[in-house]
């Protein structure tokens, strides 16, 4: 095929999504190099991510763009491609979520620098979907999801907390400070676990950095926000044993992660599994239903999705703000990646293409029923 045939047939492609090549439209999608052509029938989403990385192709409005793509489901386009079997194939042979492959993807993530979020995050430094409703700037939405946890996990003051993937500890801190809880935090990030100790030197909370299937002790209340996507979904059982075993008999859970509508064994699209998320998988609804069978009651499932696109904006806005102060350690091409991380991913929210979850557990169901789910009020 020539350099113009690709052209033709990746325009044929878009104009499916209602984008057009090098259109007038803020969504559109401004060609600056014609090897994007080739690049992107050839290797997909992962060629159209990296070909964004390299500069070939601009859109002014990129959540819009991949929100009008997911829509219109061209990612499923490539699903018979040679790369997209292997990669299919792999996850369903290798167990990408095991200790080690766990520790490195967090490693290669969340250990890129603290200076890097500091940036992005607000003072809590909590890196997870916040909850708007009431709020009018990030931190007060992330404080708003922290409360929001807590409420729902019904805290009272002594009990015993365990938080896994704790982060640079924001929840932590807010619980023990707020709720006069004892809390254990455990991550595998040492720059988390380095943070998270400073953050909650003079709280009763211990940061450990440990894996969740070392975890030792019983709990009172038992949570996970935004980590659940780096088990992958062969370990989703052993994690929710896990829970179960940490969790006191009439304890709660509570388990805060993205999810994704179809089943699938490889959860994540490729460019986000190379550059961002390495080693993990989004559940879907019918995953996480067969890692808990006969072993919780689920007393509440929420649905939060359409917190996390006005989320990633905001950590955009921060992210683009501060870029000249970061510009002197990450490169060019490391800026571009990060935003389109970004932006890709409330494209997707936008258009409902992922979710976002707060599922509550108990071992064997509330008496009289789950209050919150009785009485689902909102404090503003």
């Amino acid at each position: 095929m020539t350099q113009r045939t690709f052209k033709t047939v990746v325009g044929q492609l878009l104009s499916e999504a209602g984008i057009t090549l090098n259109g007038s439209q803020p969504f559109d999608i401004q060609v600056k190099d014609e090897r994007f052509f080739g690049r992107f029938l050839s290797d997909g989403t992962l060629g159209l991510g990296e070909s964004y990385m390299d500069g070939w192709w601009e859109s002014a409005e990129l959540e819009e763009m991949m929100a009008r793509f997911a829509r219109a489901g061209l990612s499923r386009k490539f699903s018979s491609s040679a790369r997209f079997v292997m990669n299919a194939l792999r996850a369903r042979i290798l167990n990408e979520g095991n200790c080690k492959n766990a520790a490195q993807g967090v490693e290669r993530h969340y250990d890129i620098g603290n200076d890097l979020y500091e940036a992005m995050l607000d003072s809590t430094m909590t890196y997870t979907c916040a909850f708007w409703p009431g709020a009018t700037d990030l931190a007060g939405a992330q404080r708003g999801k922290l409360e929001l946890v807590c409420r729902k996990l019904m805290l009272a003051p002594g009990q015993t907390v365990l938080d896994i993937g704790c982060g640079w500890g924001g929840f932590a801190a807010y619980a023990a400070r707020n709720y006069g809880v004892s809390v254990v935090g455990i991550t595998n990030s040492r720059e988390q676990a380095k943070a998270a100790q400073t953050r909650c030197a003079d709280l009763p909370v211990e940061i450990r950095l440990q894996d969740y299937r070392e975890i030792n002790g019983t709990f009172d209340r038992v949570l996970s926000i935004g980590m659940f996507e780096h088990v992958c979904y062969k370990n989703h059982r052993t994690y929710m044993e896990t829970v179960h075993r940490c969790l006191k008999p009439d304890g709660l859970s509570l388990l805060h992660t993205m999810g994704r509508k179809k089943t699938v064994a490889r959860g994540n699209d490729q460019w986000i599994t190379r550059y961002i998320f390495p080693n993990t998988q989004v559940p879907s609804a019918l995953q996480i239903g067969e890692a808990i069978d006969d072993l919780f009651v689920v007393e509440d499932w929420e649905n939060l999705s359409t917190n996390y696109e006005k989320t990633l904006l905001a950590w955009h806005r921060n992210f683009e703000e501060n870029w000249p102060q970061l510009s002197a350690k990450y490169s060019e091409r490391f800026h571009r990646m990060w935003r389109y991380y970004l932006l890709v991913f409330a494209g997707w929210y936008r258009a409902r293409a992922l979710q976002l979850w707060q599922v509550v557990l108990s071992k064997e169901g509330i008496v009289g029923g789950y209050p919150w789910a009785q009485n689902r009020t909102r404090f503003v």
